[in-house]
């Protein structure tokens, strides 16, 4: 019965089903239908007020662009008239100017004229004046005797005679000035130098001498058959003297190297005793290192008495042979290192490079070490040999211009060549023979005698001066300091001499009458 039931039920629950989604859909399709159309109407009027509010806005731009429009024709016509003003001004100011320019144009006009005019008469009066010039001329030159060219040509020669004095005066008073202060200035360094490096001079000489402890000894340095000073005289090169002096062996020669080697030599055979060939042989190669030794000591003492560092091992080396090496009697060494501490005062004195000048002092003879053995003078020797050992430039041409056979460019080389000269002209540092000092003190008469108005000239203190007396009726005394000039220029031009030479000119004017 339950399932006939159930059977029963199930049909009834689905036609309900069925109706009530039959009912469902067509309440849902009513209200649908009812909101569609309920938007339609809403979508209507909201078109509806668009297009109402488009036309109220188009009619307010519209009313905007045309006010807008308005203003804008106004600002063009209130600019249009301003410069229709502008211009106006404009053309009422150019026809000012123009009048103005055309009223100048009048005026520049009549002034060109008057130009014109005062043109041609200047003219006629310069052709006037030119008339009556030459008319005066002429007259002068028939008065005078002359032509205008001589006249003018004798002016020209006062006025020249009377520039020259007047320039020779000048000249004399500038140079007296400068040189009055020049020469105080040098003078007294020159002598602040030369007082705080005095030394004593001794001429070198030729000859050693060697004392011996008697006269017994004379016969075995001689020897059996004169074996002995043959061999001495052989290996050193040097002559022994052995006469009646007593206790004493003169060693002569001209190179003090070989003279010092042989003295040393024979010093150490007297004392040992054994003089024999052999023995002699082997104290001359113990001679000759010991020499070598203090070669090198002396280099190196003179670099240090000096104040020279940093000088090459060779160039100490031949230093220290400059110590047996001597010109005119004086030697070397002694005379580099005088030389270096003159330059390095004088360079302190007037405030340039010191070190630069006392370095080319101590190595400007540096070729006299070995000029003997080289050609060539020993400046070029010297350069060659400081160049080789890389030494500075400024170094080197200080040496190379310290004898005058290039131009100084540099103070420190001028320095130098004083420093040089100081040391060589001090009384008893150098032998000079009397025919060469005859023939300085003849070319300085001759020199002087070369030039016209020259009566008589005296070479005195020893060719430091020339005194030369000049014709009173031919050289006055302003064309006397146009003479003492050339001279000297001459003189400086043509001669080798130490320190300087004082040229005095005097002119004597005597007038003579005798009363009767």
């Amino acid at each position: 019965m339950i399932e006939a039931l159930g059977n029963y039920i199930l049909p009834v629950i689905v036609g309900f089903t069925l109706i009530a989604f039959v009912a469902g859909y067509f309440y849902r399709k009513n209200i649908a239908e009812g909101k569609i159309a309920s938007a339609e109407e809403t979508a209507n009027k909201i078109v509806e007020d668009a297009i109402k509010d488009a036309d109220s806005q188009k009619k307010e731009m519209l009313f905007n662009a045309k006010e807008e429009a308005h203003n804008i024709r106004m600002e063009v016509e209130k600019e249009n008239r301003e410069r229709r003003n502008e211009i106006q001004r404009l053309e009422r100011r150019l026809i000012q100017r123009e009048e103005s320019i055309d009223k100048r144009s009048e005026q520049i006009q009549g002034k060109e004229e008057s130009i014109t005019n005062k043109m041609n008469d200047l003219k006629n009066k310069e052709a006037e004046l030119t008339s009556m010039i030459e008319k005066e001329v002429a007259e002068l030159e028939r008065i005078s005797g002359l032509t205008f060219d001589e006249a003018k040509q004798i002016l020209l020669n006062d006025v020249e005679k009377k520039i020259r004095r007047e320039s020779a005066l000048l000249m004399k008073q500038i140079e007296s000035s400068a040189k009055e202060e020049a020469d105080k200035k040098a003078k007294e360094i020159l002598s602040y130098a030369i007082q705080k490096c005095a030394a004593d001079h001794v001429a070198e000489t030729t000859v050693s001498v060697v004392n011996l402890p008697n006269d017994e000894m004379k016969g075995r340095i001689i020897g059996r058959e004169g074996r002995n000073i043959r061999t001495l005289e052989t290996l050193t090169g040097i002559d022994l003297i052995i006469d009646d002096t007593p206790e004493a062996v003169i060693l002569s020669g001209f190179d003090p190297i070989r003279r010092e080697v042989a003295r040393i030599a024979l010093e150490k055979l007297i004392i040992d005793g054994r003089i024999h060939p052999a023995r002699i042989e082997e104290m001359v190669d113990k001679a000759k290192k010991e020499v070598e030794q203090k070669i090198k000591e002396d280099g190196e003492q003179a670099s240090f008495d000096t104040g020279i560092h940093g000088l090459h091992p060779e160039v100490i080396k031949l230093l220290g042979r400059l110590r047996f090496r001597t010109s005119y009697g004086q030697n070397v060494l002694k005379h580099s290192i005088e030389v270096a501490h003159l330059a390095g005062i004088m360079a302190d004195e007037i405030g340039v490079n010191s070190k630069i000048a006392k370095r080319a002092g101590l190595l400007h003879d540096i070729g006299k070490a070995v000029d003997h053995e080289v050609e060539g003078p020993h400046i070029d020797i010297g350069v060659d040999i400081l160049k080789k050992y890389k030494e500075s430039p400024q170094v080197i041409h200080a040496v190379e211009a310290h004898h005058g056979d290039i131009e100084a460019k540099s103070i420190e080389a001028v320095l130098v060549q004083a420093a040089d000269a100081i040391s060589a002209a001090r009384p008893g540092a150098r032998r000079e023979t009397l025919v060469s000092y005859i023939k300085r003190l003849e070319k300085l008469e001759e020199i002087a005698n070369s030039f016209d108005g020259i009566e008589k000239t005296f070479a005195i203190q020893a060719g430091r001066e020339v005194r030369i007396m000049v014709k009173p009726d031919k050289i006055d005394d302003i064309e006397m300091i146009h003479v003492a000039k050339e001279i000297a220029e001459k003189i400086q031009n043509e001669m080798d001499y130490p320190g300087q030479i004082k040229v005095n000119v005097i002119r004597e004017t005597r007038t003579i009458e005798y009363a009767k």
